[in-house]
């Protein structure tokens, strides 16, 4: 397979499937981890209490990441739905919130096509690869909101730009066969062509910028 096209709707599916279990697997195996805790007899009220916590910091983090998967790879509504804006955010800060960089969002409240809002909360999940060591996320939408433009600035220690973003977000698979941590781009750039956008990601100094902007009416409609 040379483009992301080429990728059957079963694999694409199954890759989907496998990310989503793979963000959720550590914080439900912590909640079992903690009841587990829980049902030991002759814990002191400490261990207990410790228990109770990670139980209850865990399923907070499920439940964050659920919900940003419902609207980043869900159908979030029927066909030519359009998303709260101000929902997307919700979601965003609240999955955010157990990751180890910071997000900040500038955007006016507004509905948006539904796959232009997946494509920004998948582009919310590339600039956290982006910045594996921690740092700032900072969201800005700006344009109407159905041709908007997307910056995402990604600023942080050893920034890089995700392995085999450029490609897949292009259309293009390469050399690499696509896996559960590949998808993530691949999806991206499948959404981004699908809602008549180009996306770029440029690198300088500790500092990762994606940005995703309408095409030319001609370019969109050519594909």
């Amino acid at each position: 397979m040379d483009a992301t096209s080429d990728i059957t709707a079963l694999d694409l599916a199954a890759l989907i499937a496998s990310r989503v279990c793979h963000d959720i697997i550590s914080p439900v195996g912590a909640i079992n981890n903690g009841l587990e805790v829980l049902a030991e007899e002759g814990q002191s009220e400490d261990m207990r209490a410790f228990a109770m916590e990670l139980i209850s910091k865990s399923a907070r983090q499920a439940s964050a990441k659920l919900q940003f998967a419902r609207l980043a790879f869900g159908a979030a509504g029927s066909a030519g739905a359009s998303i709260d804006l101000g929902d997307a955010e919700t979601v965003a800060k609240g999955f955010m919130a157990g990751e180890k960089a910071d997000l900040t969002w500038t955007a006016t409240r507004v509905l948006m096509p539904k796959n232009l809002v997946k494509l920004l909360l998948n582009l919310i999940l590339m600039a956290g690869h982006a910045i594996p060591r921690g740092g700032v996320i900072e969201v800005v939408v700006t344009g109407e909101a159905e041709r908007p433009t997307f910056t995402l600035s990604c600023k942080g220690t050893n920034a890089r730009i995700p392995a085999h973003a450029e490609d897949a977000l292009a259309g293009r698979i390469g050399a690499h066969a696509p896996d559960a941590h590949t998808v993530q781009p691949i999806y991206a750039g499948l959404l981004a062509a699908a809602a008549g956008m180009a996306v770029s990601v440029t690198k300088d100094g500790d500092v990762v910028v994606f940005e995703a902007r309408p095409k030319p009416v001609e370019a969109a409609g050519a594909e």
